[in-house]
């Protein structure tokens, strides 16, 4: 087959039945995505002579004799196209992972399209931005500005990579192909619960180009958690890399090694396994049930009652909560059902391994390359000086990539090979065997006087983990963060973490908030129309204020720093919005119009001790190096921490280079979630900036006679009184006395401050489909000081997109069997361009924060309020109450059907 690629001829036969995105990607043009292999993401579409086509179904004997053009043809750095300026202007990425099919589709858009985006972009997914920027990007809307020299903090600078992410450059993890790399597959098990009797690989290894055959006899019998902490007793030891029971359909049975994939799918597929199928169970209530099967023996001491299926269980309480109840003149109870969700980040995970030099180096999709290395370590029992661990850009994460879940595979096959060894899940694995949000079950039992004082707050939580107790223990802690957010004298938080034969559960952007505050609000709600007040009013009169105990499931001090009511400006600017957005009209005649506003409050890290050290050092080419460990994967963190070295060293940042999440380059950094990617590792940055600043300040004092006080950073040079001392005489100087202008400092995630913010929605409803569509949408968040106002707004917006799907169209479907029925895009149903409003994002600038230069991560909590906040306004306007997520069409159809559920008038409870 001929054809030109980016102009370039190439004759090259395809293999039978290769995907023009396979051969492409062969070629060398990574700029080709892998998003779903089936037509539903657009991040692989090319150009056939000058029209997009997803590259993952075109065949690729299509493109015999004709021109394909990918991402790296349509311009480079320097010398962009149009479009791609757009998008790095915008900006119109976070990630960056969907930008290449996104510009690949939208620079072929004549001006009808572009007026029709709903349409236009339906083929192509973003998980990440929330659309409004790559709206913003297509229309030419620019949005990123320059820094003064010492003013890069406040200002929408771009990525730092923005140039690379739109022309197809920036390296994602499986973005490269090592010599004599060997590929790998997993079997999965077929059934819920079952023992390995015999496992038969002859017929496997007999297929060609198959090498090894792994099994649960052939690998390191160490217990682990695949959940990433700093503290890894906080998650049970309760898995192994394979296992001779299997507790879950979609677990790993056994491990294919092979020359290319295909030869190690058609080597799993003629792996015999033999099972004893054993008893099952997927609802958790029934499995704390007496004589419920049980999943696991007393395996780890942390397990609490492995005889109930019980991973851990809390019981706190402050005050009496039967008093409490006594005080109340109106008590509502209810129970709030959130379903299993998937993460569905664009990129799936993957990670690459290969020796050097005796070395083992393992590149991966990770949030935490730190702690991977720890447990990759303690698995192979090796050195750590032995192991590198690094990423590269990571296409989204969302807490889905804080596991090692591909890692110790290529660890083990390349220790066993010495060969370089590919593992990238495919999307229905990410559905099958990845970690999604736990599903939990909250019964909120609120009660309050007449006037709408709160006089009890109890909730009684049941999660589901899954087969195994990663995340288990830490989602329910931060699910009693939902009774902080309220002033009330008597609490009571019981919970329970409960193992079930379904795929295991994990972090999700949220964690575990996301599922209480849903839960609390909807209740509040509720219970405010049993009181005949309005909601946001009951809110205000109880939400906790600067000098109340923060006070969730103990009465102890804690080391959280609250001193500002963010939480209510957040009410009043909303209740400000929505006041003004009241005339937004209904689609058409017959539409139901209701309102509804929810609030959440999340601490800035977390409460398990959280590390970060950053390393900066001024080069001879007057550049100065910034090293941190944080992985960048569209939270901005990357662009935050050139914004705060450059503030500090009072230059641009231009003459900032990040080298970051390098265990060989970088210090320990605990990882990228929990919103302390800003928190901790920005404050590890501005420490060791401050410190190098410090050191050339001292030095050109010295040089010039002037004190310390009267010296300022002026870009490349020093100002001392009236002097300016370039900063190349201060290198050489310091240079010829054996000194380097260098630093390396730590944070830690303590003290922690509180973001809040406050969520409102303007829905309609169809009386007869069910339909729901949202008239205008506004979220207020406390972010205190603003590095990056651009990425702020991106990230509130992001968040706002996944909360819409979390509460009307996402479900992790599994049936009866425990098999998932949905493992894809198409049927997952995340929201696309034409399902996401533009949101208003409201910012509340407080200083209660001991973030660095004051600012506060605020990617987490965006998410916490919208589910409860189109509840809330689905039962304003059509007086249902629907308690259990997803809120799709057929649930409200059925809901407004049933004649007995429809209120009259205001009611505390709904059956």
């Amino acid at each position: 087959m001929t054809c030109r690629v980016n102009g370039k001829r190439f004759d090259e036969e395809p293999d039978p039945g290769q995907c023009l995105r396979t051969f492409l990607r062969g070629l060398g043009h990574y700029g080709v995505k892998k998003g779903c292999d089936a037509g539903d993401c657009g991040a692989c579409t090319v150009w056939l002579d000058g029209s997009p086509v997803h590259s993952c179904i075109t065949p690729a004997f299509r493109a015999d004799g004709r021109q394909v053009t990918t991402i790296e043809g349509l311009g480079s750095p320097g010398n962009l196209h149009p479009v791609q300026r757009q998008f790095r202007d915008a900006p119109g990425f976070q990630c960056g992972f969907c930008t290449a099919g996104m510009i690949m589709t939208s620079a072929t858009f004549t001006e009808a399209q572009k007026a029709d985006l709903p349409r236009a972009l339906k083929g192509n997914l973003c998980r990440c931005t929330g659309y409004r920027a790559i709206e913003d990007a297509v229309n030419g809307v620019a949005g990123v500005a320059k820094a003064a020299p010492g003013k890069a903090v406040g200002t929408s600078v771009g990525a730092p990579a923005a140039e690379d992410v739109v022309t197809g450059r920036a390296e994602f993890t499986m973005d490269t192909h090592l010599d004599g790399m060997l590929h790998l597959k997993v079997l999965h098990s077929p059934h819920a619960h079952a023992r390995i009797v015999s496992i038969d690989t002859s017929a496997a290894l007999a297929v060609p180009g198959v090498h090894r055959v792994y099994t649960w006899e052939d690998v390191p019998h160490r217990r682990f958690s695949t959940a990433i902490h700093t503290d890894h007793l906080v998650d049970p030891d309760d898995t192994y890399l394979l296992d001779h029971t299997v507790r879950f359909v979609g677990q790993r049975v056994a491990v294919v090694l092979a020359d290319s994939v295909g030869a190690a799918e058609e080597g799993c597929r003629r792996v015999v396994v033999e099972y004893e199928v054993l008893p099952a169970v997927f609802d958790p209530d029934e499995a704390m049930a007496e004589g419920a099967p049980q999943l696991h023996g007393p395996v780890d001491p942390f397990i609490l009652d492995p005889v109930h299926n019980i991973v851990v269980e809390i019981h706190a309480h402050i005050g009496d909560i039967e008093a409490g109840f006594a005080e109340a003149d109106v008590i509502h109870e209810g129970t709030y059902s959130s379903p299993r969700v998937q993460h569905a980040h664009l990129e799936t995970h993957g990670s690459i391994a290969w020796m050097d030099n005796g070395r083992l180096n393992v590149r991966t999709s990770s949030q935490s390359p730190s702690i991977a290395k720890l447990k990759l370590a303690r698995l192979f029992a090796l050195r750590p000086d032995r192991l590198r661990v690094f990423c590269k850009r990571v296409g989204g994460g969302f807490g889905g990539k804080q596991e090692v879940i591909s890692e110790d595979l290529v660890a083990l096959a390349t220790l066993d090979t010495g060969r370089p060894v590919s593992f990238e899940y495919t999307r229905e694995e990410e559905f099958t065997s990845a970690s999604p949000r736990h599903p939990m079950t909250l019964t909120v039992t609120l009660g309050a006087t007449a006037d709408g004082t709160l006089t009890a707050l109890q909730v009684r939580n049941v999660s589901n983990t899954g087969a195994y107790g990663n995340h288990a223990g830490e989602t329910l802690h931060a699910g009693g963060a939902a009774v902080m957010i309220y002033r009330c004298p008597h609490k009571k938080y019981d919970a329970f973490s409960v193992y079930t034969n379904t795929v295991p559960s994990g972090a999700l952007r949220g964690y575990g908030m996301t599922q209480s505050a849903f839960a609390v609000e909807s209740a509040m709600d509720e219970l405010a129309r049993a009181l005949h007040l309005d909601p946001l009013e009951l809110r205000r009169r109880n939400i906790v204020r600067p000098g109340d105990p923060l006070l969730a499931l103990h009465e102890g001090p804690d080391d959280v720093v609250f001193t500002e009511d963010g939480l209510a400006t957040c009410l009043d600017l909303v209740d400000e919005a929505m006041a003004r957005s009241a005339e937004e009209p209904p689609p058409g005649p017959g539409w139901l119009v209701g309102a509804g506003v929810a609030s959440s409050l999340h601490e800035t890290a977390p409460p398990t001790e959280h590390l970060s050290e950053a390393w900066v050092t001024l080069g001879d080419d007057l550049v100065y190096e910034v090293a941190v460990g944080t992985v960048e994967f569209g939270e901005g963190t990357s662009t935050a921490h050139v914004q705060i070295a450059a503030h500090q060293l009072g230059t641009t940042p231009s003459r900032i280079r990040l080298v970051q999440s390098d265990t060989d380059r970088t210090g320990f950094d605990t990882g990228a979630f929990a919103s302390a990617g800003l928190f901790v590792a920005g404050n590890a940055v501005l420490r060791a900036a401050n410190a190098v600043r410090d050191r050339i300040l001292e030095c050109a004092a010295a040089a010039t006679g002037e004190h310390v006080v009267m010296c300022s950073m002026d870009d490349d040079s020093v100002r001392c009184g009236d002097r300016r001392v370039p900063l190349a005489e201060l290198v050489a100087s310091a240079r010829a006395r054996g000194i380097r202008f260098t630093a390396a400092r730590r944070a830690y995630g303590s003290p922690r401050s509180v973001t809040s913010n406050t969520q409102g929605f303007r829905i309609a409803v169809h009386p007869v489909t069910g339909e729901i569509r949202i008239l205008y949408s506004v979220q207020a968040t406390d972010a205190a000081v603003i590095i990056n106002p651009a990425q702020v707004r991106g990230q509130v917006e992001g968040g706002v997109a996944q909360g819409i799907g979390f509460a009307l169209t996402e479900h992790h479907q599994v049936d009866a069997h425990g098999v998932m029925a949905n493992p894809n895009l198409r049927n997952y149903r995340i929201p696309t361009y034409a399902d996401i409003p533009r949101t208003e994002v409201l910012l509340v600038h407080s200083a209660d924060s001991v973030g660095p230069l004051r600012s506060k991560g605020i990617a987490e909590c965006c998410i916490n309020p919208v589910a409860p906040a189109l509840a809330n306004a689905l039962h304003d306007a059509t007086g249902v109450r629907c308690r259990t997520l997803p809120l799709t069409p057929e649930r409200i159809y059925r809901r407004l059907g049933d004649s007995a559920a429809v209120a009259t008038g205001p009611r505390s409870s709904m059956p």
